[in-house]
């Protein structure tokens, strides 16, 4: 073998393992920050009432809730084989279980699990071109999941459907900003055909093209009757419902609408490259849970524990599928078919058809 042959191995050689130091590194800083969160409730004197509604709350609803997270995964899994529909399934699984664990575990995690689900797909075969236009198309999915989700909790708290507050800063605001973003994004194709028509330097065109095409992929997923969106869906709903089963589990009880609504503008604050956004994410949940009428308190302790859970349980579900794709580099795989290619098939098998 040549040096030239060696040359994009050793290449894949070295992103594997910055990959893997930055993942060590971040579930590392996840364990110290995880500590001194732990060493405030314990240490500072108002916090004890948040330690103590910790220590009480029900196991039951935590078994649930840590049930619920698993399910949470496993969505995120069944939407990249939506999205990544000729990836073999068990391939498929540990590439999206890796990028929970790097958006879990690494400053800048959605960026970097993107990159390193990317890597892992390039590694085996994968087009680079290809493999940037689906992580697009699975980062609109689950973003579209979220706005559908934001619009929805807020017009059904303002309109009296979901029990809760019907202040319209809470309620009419959120849903008409996620209602602008979502038609936005609906319209943006049309309006990059059109930009994309003009005197544009070539590489700005491609990039637009490929956005225009990622957006137009992703409508036909939300859009079109396919089972396989219940993946998206259940990514982001069995999540909150992990929050819902740490608020049970203190005894606190909001309305439904409120938690939706206040786990979504909290979660904007996870943009911030804090490693999981310990602190900044939970600072943002407890405040958001108090602004909707759940009692400091509980809030609180929900947080820290629903934190807990939805980082702990992908990180390291996580970080064993990744260890697994670093030691199976070298195995072939064999793609999966399409669905048309499916269908050509079954009907080339029917009578008529063939010598």
């Amino acid at each position: 073998m040549t040096d030239r042959d060696r040359a994009p191995d050793e290449a894949g050689d070295d992103v594997g393992t910055d990959a893997a130091r930055r993942l060590r590194h971040g579930i590392i800083s996840l364990a110290v920050l995880v500590a001194l969160v732990v060493g405030l409730l314990l240490g500072i004197p108002g916090l004890h009432g948040v330690e103590q509604a910790v220590a009480r709350m029900s196991g039951g609803w935590i078994v649930a809730a840590v049930a619920l997270e698993v399910l949470s995964c496993l969505g995120y899994v069944l939407a990249f084989l939506q999205v990544f529909d000729r990836a073999p399934l068990r391939f498929g699984a540990r590439v999206a279980l890796s990028e929970l664990a790097f958006n879990a575990a690494v400053s800048l995690g959605g960026a970097g699990s993107v990159a390193v689900g990317a890597w892992l797909l390039v590694d085996r075969g994968a087009s680079v071109s290809r493999v940037a236009e689906r992580s697009t198309v699975l980062f609109l999915l689950t973003s579209a999941i979220n706005v559908i989700t934001f619009v929805l909790a807020g017009f059904g708290l303002l309109t009296g459907i979901l029990p809760g507050p019907r202040n319209p800063l809470l309620t009419a605001v959120p849903a008409a900003v996620g209602s602008a973003v979502f038609v936005f994004f609906l319209l943006l194709p049309s309006w990059i055909d059109r930009a994309v028509a003009r005197r544009l330097p070539h590489h700005l065109r491609l990039v637009l093209d490929t956005l225009a095409a990622s957006i137009r992929d992703t409508k036909a997923l939300v859009f079109r009757p396919d089972w396989r969106i219940l993946g998206a869906v259940g990514y982001l709903w069995f999540d909150i419902a992990v929050l819902i089963a740490c608020l049970a589990a203190t005894r606190a009880s909001p309305p439904f609408g409120a938690v939706v609504l206040a786990y979504q503008i909290a979660y904007l604050s996870n943009m911030l490259p804090v490693p999981g956004g310990i602190g900044v994410l939970d600072g943002s949940l407890v405040g958001m849970l108090a602004l909707y009428g759940v009692g400091t308190t509980a809030a609180a302790a929900a947080t820290v524990v629903y934190h807990a859970i939805a980082l702990w349980i992908p990180a390291v579900w996580g970080t064993i599928a990744f260890i697994i794709l670093r030691r199976t580099r070298r195995q072939p795989l064999k793609l999966r078919l399409t669905r048309e290619e499916r269908r050509a098939v079954r009907a080339a098998g029917r009578p008529g058809h063939g010598g």
